[in-house]
């Protein structure tokens, strides 16, 4: 375990404590990290996404496993929602996103590299699997119900145009319907998304350590809250409800690396999408 910890997790979150040191230091302002977060997740995630979900093989899905993590997610965001709502006394929306941190991991760019150090390049079927899960299901169900309760007037049809013109979920409905298709991939395509996709998870652990450097890091009721429900919670309830089934070592360890994974910026991008307070 320890050298785990020091040749595989360390190393990658190595880069958003440099982040936050020049951040410090002002030799990298806010400014400039917020525009390379853009760039990250617009020009940088899709190609990283892609050649994830094309080249999965969905008959090696252990789909009784995705839905324990969807059980063990419904249950942390309720709970979660319920706190915040009624006992943090928050708004409505800024409890809906603050249960979305909760339970919203961002396996992408931190999961995903990890358990490829660990497991091998290949061998990370069920970090796909949640990829898939959450960007394509978890991701726009907040899109949608978060724009209905932060526009009450806006219509479905403007709803469904934000989940339609999101560049991931774009990228995975393409590489899941080429993958279901049998749609071959041209080689020289797969080795640009890999070689452009390969910096989304350092550039944007560089950019968001820069930001937490002008942040103080002062405890509050709420964040104690939601910090130890997403940090305890998730992963104490999907590692139980994991043992309910018959599921493979392997699915189980990574099914319950990525509940303790850190959570996703998407609560804290739609909190800034519609003026909550962040």
């Amino acid at each position: 375990m320890l050298y785990v910890l020091t040749h595989n997790i360390l190393p990658v979150f190595s880069i958003l404590a440099l982040g936050f040191i020049l951040g410090r230091t002002q030799l990298v302002s806010k400014a400039e990290a917020t525009t390379l977060n853009r760039i990250a997740f617009l020009i940088l995630q899709p190609p990283l996404i892609f050649p994830l979900i094309n080249g999965v093989d969905f008959e090696n899905f252990a789909f009784s496993g995705i839905a324990f993590y969807g059980m063990g997610q419904a249950v942390i965001f309720s709970a979660t929602f319920m706190t915040c709502r009624f006992i943090l006394k928050h708004e409505i929306v800024e409890s809906w996103l603050l249960a979305m941190a909760t339970i919203f991991v961002n396996s992408v760019l931190y999961i995903w590299p990890i358990t490829n150090l660990i497991y091998g390049e290949g061998a990370n079927i069920p970090i796909a699997a949640i990829v898939a899960w959450d960007a394509s299901i978890t991701f726009a169900f907040f899109i949608v119900s978060t724009d209905f309760l932060a526009n009450k007037t806006s219509s479905v049809s403007t709803s469904l145009k934000r989940v339609a013109t999101n560049p991931i979920l774009i990228v995975i409905v393409l590489g899941i319907t080429m993958n279901l298709l049998h749609i071959p991939t041209p080689a020289p395509v797969l080795t640009g998304l890999k070689f452009v996709g390969a910096a989304a998870a350092p550039l944007t652990l560089f950019a968001l350590g820069v930001i937490l450097s002008g942040h103080s890091f002062a405890p509050s009721k709420t964040i104690i809250v939601v910090s130890s429900l997403k940090l305890f919670g998730l992963p104490l309830l999907v590692g139980a409800l994991l043992t309910l089934g018959a599921l493979e070592t392997q699915w189980n360890q990574m099914l319950l690396l990525n509940a303790a994974g850190p959570a996703g910026a998407m609560a804290f991008a739609l909190a800034v999408l519609h003026n909550v307070r962040t």
